[in-house]
C-alpha cells in the first residue's frame, strides 16, 4: 500500500462528447457511473499540441505559448509530471501521437517516455519516410537518416513503422501490451503517474471490421466504407466532394473507432486489477479535442471553436471521485492538474501560481465556473501549407486565415476572430450552434466581449525568441496524421 494513490490519465485523441449518446453501453460510461462523469467539460484549444499543453500546465495558449505559430511547449513553464516526480512518483508516458513527444516539450518530468510508433526507442524516426517521399528524395532521406545515430535501430524502426504497427490499430493494442509488461516489472514501492495518449479515433478512421459492422448504415459493407475519401483538406478546399450519405458512413467508422478504443480502455482497467493497482488508482479519462465530420461544413479539427471540437468527455474514478454520478457544472482541462494535486495532497505553490485552472475537487474551496474560454491562436494548417497540398484555394477559404477566441457560459457563447468577426450562439436553446444571433443581442455581445478583454489583459502573455524547428522525419509523420506544416 502506497502513501499516495497512483494516477492514470488517459487522453483519447479526437474524442468528442456528443458521440456518447450513440452508444448503449461503454466501459467509459460504467467507469463514470461508479466514479464521477463531468458532462460539461471543455478543452482550452481545438487540436492536440495546445490542448495537451493546457492540460499539462493548467494554463491557456496565450500564456503557455504552444500553438500553430510556435509549435513547442517552452521550458519556462513547469508541467504536471515534473511536480509529481519531485514528490516521489514514478512517472511514465506512452504516446501514440507525434505532437506529444520530447521534441515538442512534453518529455520533462517523465522518467520513461514510450513512443509507440518506434519498436526501439530512438531520437531518429524513419517510420514514414518510405510513404511520404518519392523517387530520389525518398532514397536521399532514407540514406541520410538511416546512418544517423544507430543504423540498425533506425532500420528496425523503419520496417516496424512501414509494415507492422498499422496493420491492426493506431497503437492501442501495443500500448496496453507495453503497460502490462511495465506493471509486471516495476518496483511498486512508489506510487506511479501513467499518462497515455491513445490515437484512436483520429483520422484516418480504420476500425477493425468487427467493430465497424456494428455502426455502419444498413447495406454498407466494410470495404465500401473504407473507400469513402477521408481527405479533410481536399474537402475543405473543394477538391473532394462528400455527400450526406458519405458523412453518415464516416460517422459510423468514427463511432466504431470509439467502440474499439473503449474495448482497450476496459482491457487497461483489467490490467490494473490484475496487477492489484486499480483500487489504489485515480483513473482519469478525457479527450484532448473533438472532431468535425461534416459539421459546420468542416472535417478534422481545425479552423473553428465550435463545441464539436471543444466539448470533450471527462470521467474520474477513485478516491474522492467514487460514486458521485454525473456533474453538470462547467469544467476545463486546465482544471485537471490542480484537481489531481488536491486529491493527492501536493501543495506545489509555484506551480499553482502559474496555473490558470481552478480545482473542482469535492473538498476545494473554489466557486463553480461561470464560463470557459478557448483559443485558436493561428490556423493549422496555414493557408500556404494548405495551398501547397491541394493547389489554388477558393476565395471563401480566406475566412479561415485568422485567430479565434471564445467565451462560453451555460447560456451564451461568443466566438471572436482576429479579422473582426463575431458569432453569438444561444447554446442553451441552440446547442448545435446553428444560428448566429449576434445582431439580435448586442448587449450580450458587448458584455461577453468586455469579459473576454478583461481576461486577456489579466495575465502575462508568452514571448518567443526565434522559430521552432523539427526534424524532417517528424514533419513527415505529422503529415501522415493529416497535419500540414
Amino acid at each position: 500500500m502506497t502513501t499516495k494513490p497512483n494516477i492514470v490519465v488517459l487522453v483519447l485523441d479526437t474524442f468528442r462528447e456528443k458521440e456518447l449518446i450513440s452508444f448503449d453501453s461503454l466501459v467509459f460510461s460504467s467507469i463514470g457511473n461508479t466514479g464521477t462523469r463531468f458532462e460539461n467539460a471543455y478543452t482550452a484549444a481545438p487540436w492536440t499540441l495546445p490542448s495537451h499543453a493546457s492540460l499539462f500546465t493548467g494554463s491557456y495558449s496565450t500564456k503557455h505559448g504552444a500553438h500553430a505559430d510556435h509549435k513547442s511547449l517552452n521550458r519556462e513553464h513547469k508541467i504536471f509530471p515534473e511536480i509529481l516526480q519531485s514528490d516521489g512518483y514514478e512517472t511514465v508516458a506512452v504516446s501514440n501521437n507525434t505532437w506529444i513527444s520530447e521534441e515538442f516539450g512534453f518529455g520533462r518530468g517523465f522518467q520513461t517516455f514510450q513512443k509507440s510508433w518506434q519498436y526501439v526507442q530512438s531520437d531518429i524516426d524513419l517510420g514514414r519516410i518510405a510513404r511520404t517521399e518519392e523517387g530520389t528524395d525518398k532514397l536521399t532521406t532514407l540514406g541520410r537518416e538511416l546512418f544517423s545515430g544507430n543504423p540498425l535501430v533506425n532500420l528496425v524502426n523503419a520496417i516496424y513503422g512501414k509494415f507492422v504497427r498499422y496493420h491492426h490499430d493506431d497503437g492501442a493494442k501495443h500500448t496496453n501490451e507495453w503497460i502490462d509488461g511495465w506493471l509486471a516489472d516495476r518496483n511498486d514501492a512508489d506510487p506511479f503517474f501513467l499518462f497515455v495518449n491513445y490515437l484512436e479515433p483520429h483520422l484516418e478512421y480504420r476500425p477493425p471490421e468487427e467493430f465497424a459492422e456494428q455502426f455502419l448504415p444498413a447495406g454498407v459493407s466494410y470495404d465500401e466504407a473504407m473507400d469513402i475519401p477521408q481527405d479533410a483538406w481536399g474537402y475543405i478546399a473543394g477538391t473532394v466532394e462528400l455527400s450526406d450519405r458519405d458523412f453518415e458512413i464516416l460517422r459510423g467508422l468514427y463511432r466504431a473507432e470509439i467502440a474499439y478504443l473503449d474495448h482497450r480502455i476496459g482491457e487497461l482497467k483489467t490490467l490494473l486489477e490484475k496487477h492489484d493497482e486499480w483500487e489504489d488508482t485515480i483513473f482519469v479519462v478525457t479527450g484532448d479535442h473533438g472532431e468535425n465530420i461534416g459539421d459546420h461544413g468542416l472535417m478534422d479539427h481545425q479552423y473553428c471553436l465550435y463545441d464539436t471540437l471543444l466539448h470533450v468527455p471527462l470521467v474520474i474514478h477513485g478516491g474522492s471521485f467514487t460514486d458521485h454520478g454525473p456533474i453538470d457544472e462547467l469544467v476545463q482541462l486546465t482544471d485537471v492538474a490542480p484537481t489531481l494535486l488536491d486529491e493527492v495532497g501536493i501543495e506545489a505553490p509555484e506551480f499553482r501560481e502559474q496555473m490558470q485552472g481552478r480545482s473542482f475537487h469535492p473538498d476545494a474551496e473554489t466557486e463553480p465556473r461561470e464560463r470557459v474560454i478557448a483559443e485558436y491562436m493561428a490556423p493549422q494548417p496555414s493557408m500556404d501549407a494548405l495551398e501547397q497540398r491541394v493547389g489554388d484555394l477558393p476565395d471563401e477559404l480566406d475566412q479561415y486565415d485568422r485567430a479565434l477566441r471564445t467565451i462560453r457560459t451555460d447560456e451564451w457563447k461568443l466566438i471572436r476572430g482576429s479579422d473582426g468577426s463575431l458569432e453569438l450562439y444561444d447554446v442553451g436553446s441552440d446547442p448545435e450552434e446553428s444560428a448566429n444571433v449576434a445582431d439580435q443581442h448586442p448587449d450580450v455581445v458587448a458584455d461577453l466581449q468586455a469579459e473576454l478583454d478583461e481576461w486577456v489583459n489579466s495575465f502575462e502573455h508568452a514571448e518567443h525568441d526565434g522559430s521552432v524547428s523539427m526534424r524532417d522525419e517528424t514533419k513527415e509523420r505529422l503529415e501522415d496524421l493529416g497535419y500540414l506544416q
